[in-house]
């Protein structure tokens, strides 16, 4: 890799002088693909101190990666203006980073590959839709059941609490289950509320691609599920990456039981987690050739 790309890992929360120990096989990927290290003070970004969260970051140092643990959209934009700052910059800007990172800058260019999903803004802290607004958000999804999420996450742990709706045209029940995913999300609530038509997936699993500049560099099992290892159809997916038109960033997906390939998510790269066992070192070699050009 050339001196002018790098990654920026999370330090650890108990000693910041060094990176955080969940990354460490990442961390030594990116070394070994001659990746230059910079460390980023997570839970001081996460506090409105972006200024103080970089400021382990070399001035000048040239363009980073970054790796490490999520991000909400706006701490993001934060991150790229303070990195700027001190003549740094992050090779996925805070525009590509929301895109990928949240359903409603993803989902056009995925539309008919993923679930059919309607979505409402709701801030942090606020009421949910009352039922006879979310009756209205779920109609074009037609009768059937349905996923609760925000633009980010589910609460898939508490599946039957705060995100599995059995019929979605039960407008007592739709409410019940948005109030409780809104109530256990709190503050973390990114974007809004997301209704998605539930389907059926067999039971193998998940893949995770990983896509730098447009190409699949790695499929892994999810983490999730790290045992298992389906092997996906990708070239619609890859038309819908080409389209998204970002660096690095990840599809996961599921086989139908009707035997379709359907995307189920779509990340940032950057905050993806890779499970136990994956081979990082393909990812982070793409990732510094991509980085130094």
């Amino acid at each position: 890799m050339t001196e002018r790309g790098g990654f920026l890992f999370c330090a650890d929360p108990l000693r910041a002088s060094r990176p955080d120990p969940q990354f460490a096989d990442d961390l030594a990927a990116a070394r070994a693909a001659g990746g230059r290290i910079a460390l980023l003070d997570h839970d001081a970004l996460l506090a409105g101190d972006a200024a103080g969260a970089v400021a382990r970051v070399a001035r000048d140092s040239g363009p980073y990666w970054y790796r490490g643990w999520m991000i909400p959209s706006g701490r993001y934009a934060e991150l790229e203006t303070a990195l700027g700052a001190r003549g740094c910059s992050l090779l996925t800007d805070a525009v590509g980073y929301r895109r990928a990172h949240e359903l409603p800058g993803w989902y056009e260019e995925f539309e008919g590959l993923t679930p059919h999903s309607v979505w409402r803004a709701v801030v942090p802290g606020a009421s949910p839709p009352a039922a006879e607004e979310l009756a209205g958000l779920a109609a074009p999804l037609g009768p059937g059941p349905g996923i609760v999420k925000d633009f980010v996450k589910s609460r898939k742990h508490e599946w039957h609490e705060a995100c599995y709706v059995p019929e979605l045209a039960d407008r007592e029940r739709l409410a019940a289950v948005v109030g409780r995913f809104v109530e256990l999300q709190d503050t973390f609530l990114a974007g809004g509320v997301v209704l998605r038509a539930f389907e059926p997936f067999v039971a193998g699993g998940e893949a995770r691609v990983w896509w730098v500049d447009g190409e699949a560099v790695l499929t892994t099992a999810h983490p999730d599920t790290p045992g298992r290892h389906p092997v996906p159809e990708l070239p619609s997916v890859r038309e819908a990456v080409g389209r998204l038109g970002l660096r690095w960033v990840t599809t996961d997906l599921a086989l139908r039981e009707d035997g379709v390939w359907r995307v189920v998510e779509v990340g940032d790269g950057q905050v993806s987690g890779l499970p136990a066992g994956a081979e990082a070192g393909v990812l982070f070699a793409a990732l510094a050739a991509a980085g130094a050009r």
